[in-house]
């Protein structure tokens, strides 16, 4: 394992994030993943990430590293409440940064990261908190998350932001635009997450896969689509590469997002000791500059086929007919695209995307109308800028 260096912190350049024990990939064992994360520290992993909201993921956390409490370096997230209200105040930052010290077995956290973004509370008021927790010691450091970029600016002008956690991999590279340059113009270090595009560059999806019930994936707009083609090509010129070297379609994946400027450690989260010792063999070699060149010259040809077929994906889902099996994915479809492709702000699509999220799990006559109103206002909204096919 190799590790690398960041204001005077020095963190494993791969890192194992607790998102699945949220359950949103399916039920795991709890004392399984206690052993993979021990023996992810005997393979040299030193950077471990979760959240309050993971389910039992922060007491799980704590006692897999109780014996080695000192020598890694534990991050967690503040930002929503139980019933998912956003609430980033100064009272709920501290409260939560208490109770996460205690489910965690520790007096300290490395790493305490904004989760999401409270448009109702000032920025300056959050990192206020954030800094009295360090001044006395219950944080070494603090660092954000998933922000609006705006927003992301505003931190980064009014504190000490050690830190962004960003989405970055070959299947997901819009961080590349605009996030990662702001975070090294600020001297902030990126943590990268999901760097193998939740199983899509693994080369163990292909298309028409069926994933297991309650598993995430069924909605995310990276598995729909022309999204989920393009990771599907991206995964196949992964493993093309690692045929070359030795190398396994995922292990050039984390590799590939190693590679980009800024970047401190590379989040994956493997669910069984062949996964995690597949990845960490992503550490011991770098992507070569003529392979990294031919990457660039295939993703730039990908950004603007996958552009033009998210726009008319998206015109045609606001222009047809919406049915109830497949409503509520396409409107989270049109909504994450709407914001991806700069067609819409993350601040006008909040409100909306809640009021979707809100109708999951019914699929009545009175749900599929409000899902069509909904269809309809953004429409109504956003048709114009379609018919352009720019950006904002």
């Amino acid at each position: 394992m190799r590790y690398r260096e960041h204001r005077g912190d020095r963190l494993s350049e791969i890192g194992i994030g607790c998102y699945a024990l949220s359950g949103v990939y399916g039920t795991k064992d709890a004392g399984q993943f206690i052993g993979l994360l021990r023996w992810a520290y005997e393979l040299g992993v030193t950077f471990f990430d979760t959240a309050d909201v993971y389910g039992p993921a922060e007491e799980i956390l704590g006692r897999a590293v109780a014996p080695f409490r000192s020598r890694v370096r534990l991050a967690t997230k503040v930002g929503a409440r139980a019933d998912g209200r956003l609430d980033c105040s100064a009272e709920h930052v501290v409260a939560s940064c208490e109770s996460s010290l205690q489910r965690l077995q520790t007096d300290y956290l490395d790493l305490y990261q904004i989760h999401f973004d409270d448009p109702g509370t000032p920025v300056e008021e959050t990192v206020e908190s954030l800094e009295k927790l360090e001044a006395v010691g219950k944080i070494r450091h603090y660092g954000v998350g998933h922000l609006p970029l705006p927003r992301m600016r505003a931190y980064f002008a009014t504190g000490n932001v050690f830190s962004a956690l960003v989405e970055l991999s070959g299947a997901a590279r819009g961080a590349r635009d605009h996030i990662l340059p702001l975070c090294r113009d600020h001297g902030v270090g990126v943590i990268a997450f999901s760097t193998a595009g939740r199983g899509l560059l693994t080369g163990k999806i292909g298309a028409g896969h069926v994933f297991e019930e309650g598993d995430i994936r069924h909605l995310d707009p990276l598995f729909q689509r022309e999204k989920f083609a393009s990771g599907l090509r991206a995964a196949e010129k992964f493993r093309a590469l690692g045929e070359k070297h030795g190398k396994t379609p995922v292990q050039v994946a984390i590799a590939w997002v190693l590679a980009q400027p800024g970047i401190v450690c590379a989040l994956t989260g493997p669910s069984t000791v062949s996964h995690l010792e597949e990845n960490l063999g992503a550490s011991d070699w770098d992507i070569a500059p003529g392979d990294l060149i031919e990457l660039e010259h295939f993703f730039r040809d990908e950004d603007e086929r996958v552009r033009q077929a998210q726009t008319q994906a998206v015109r045609a889902i606001l222009a047809g007919e919406l049915r109830a099996e497949s409503a509520l994915t396409d409107l989270v479809y049109a909504l994450e695209t709407l914001v991806e492709i700069e067609v819409a702000a993350e601040a006008e699509i909040r409100s909306l995307f809640q009021r979707l999220w809100g109708l999951r799990g019914r699929q009545d006559a009175a749900t599929l109308k409000q899902m069509r109103a909904l269809q309809t206002e953004l429409r109504e909204r956003f048709s114009l800028q379609l018919a352009g096919g720019g950006a904002r």
